[in-house]
């Protein structure tokens, strides 16, 4: 299968008052066409900054985006805006991204309307009256306002919004994290039932593990803007080598009457992303650290086939 995209070694840093502050700090993962790439980390780690670089919506500081085989590290201008008619984002607050002073109707058409895709205006409505049936939403909702809709229903002109333009890759951002459980799960079969139906790439990022166990194929976890561990998705959950991700999965709660407790709770400061040093980020929150997890910074390695870790000790900590 094809690649659709790849990231070297992107890096993304802010100046603030105190320092500069290391958002994203050296990743690089590849996402196959039609496949779907969790990002997964507690919040402030850095997923979301990741999504906006490679969407270029942040510009980056270091490191290439190649997107089908081209080097879009640096495109501006017309090209930047030809280019995300095939890269788009599904926002996570579905009522924060939608315009209140528009109808749906307004909504899901306004990218037709830039990149003047139709002839005339009923060409234009007529094609988001098919995307609104592909996503679930009723034509009389199409003169409402995103106010008088519930959040279900707004996601869902979110991923019209999306969609209307035939994208390649869809970033996204937490895209059930503020629904209810049982809208989550239909919200999340509308877009595996369209992953499928369109050929579409996720990258999907959440700090829920059990949302992105059911969508992806791929995941990585990151912390303080690194990536620590990635690998296929059953992969993750049938084996864990990195402490972090150990301790995210064990957090996941069992639909079980006295299951047992097997919480990992961590301890300790979180590292402060500004003027970061060579050493673990994880060092302060780990109970398997060494002096030398505090002097130097672990490389990525290889610890079984497509499976990546980011640790010193990873081999004695697991007896691989």
């Amino acid at each position: 299968m094809a690649e659709i995209l790849r990231v070297e070694d992107l890096k993304k840093y802010f100046e603030t008052r105190k320092g500069i502050l290391h958002a994203v700090d050296g990743v690089t993962f590849s996402v196959q066409a039609g496949k779907t790439l969790g990002i997964v980390g507690e919040s402030g780690c850095g997923k979301s900054t990741l999504g906006r670089v490679i969407l270029h919506l942040h510009e980056r500081t270091e490191g290439k985006i190649i997107f089908e085989g081209r080097d879009i590290s640096d495109v501006t201008g017309a090209q930047l805006k030809d280019l995300r008619k095939d890269m788009q984002i599904i926002f996570q607050d579905p009522y924060a991204s939608l315009n209140p002073r528009m109808s749906i109707a307004e909504i899901i058409g306004e990218p037709l309307k830039i990149y003047k895709l139709q002839k005339s205006n009923e060409e234009r409505r007529q094609k988001v009256r098919e995307i609104m049936d592909v996503v679930g939403l009723a034509e009389r909702t199409s003169n409402l306002y995103p106010h008088e809709l519930d959040g279900g229903r707004r996601q869902r002109v979110g991923i019209a919004r999306a969609l209307i333009l035939g994208p390649k890759l869809i970033v996204c951002d937490e895209p059930v994290s503020a629904l209810d459980v049982s809208i989550q799960a239909q919200i999340l079969n509308l877009m595996m039932e369209l992953q499928k139906e369109r050929n579409l790439t996720y990258l999907f990022i959440t700090h829920n593990l059990s949302v992105v166990k059911h969508i992806s194929n791929d995941i990585t976890v990151m912390y303080l803007g690194q990536m620590v561990e990635k690998a296929k998705s059953s992969e993750i959950f049938a084996h864990q080598y990195h402490p972090y991700t150990k301790a995210l999965v064990s957090a996941i709660p069992l639909p079980k009457y006295n299951a047992p407790d097997n919480q990992i709770i961590l301890k300790g400061e979180i590292t402060s992303p500004i003027n970061v040093t060579k050493s673990c980020r994880f060092a302060p929150r780990c109970i398997y650290a060494k002096p030398e997890c505090f002097n130097s910074e672990p490389q990525l390695e290889e610890v079984s086939k497509d499976h990546f870790v980011k640790c010193h000790f990873v081999r004695e900590i697991n007896r691989l």
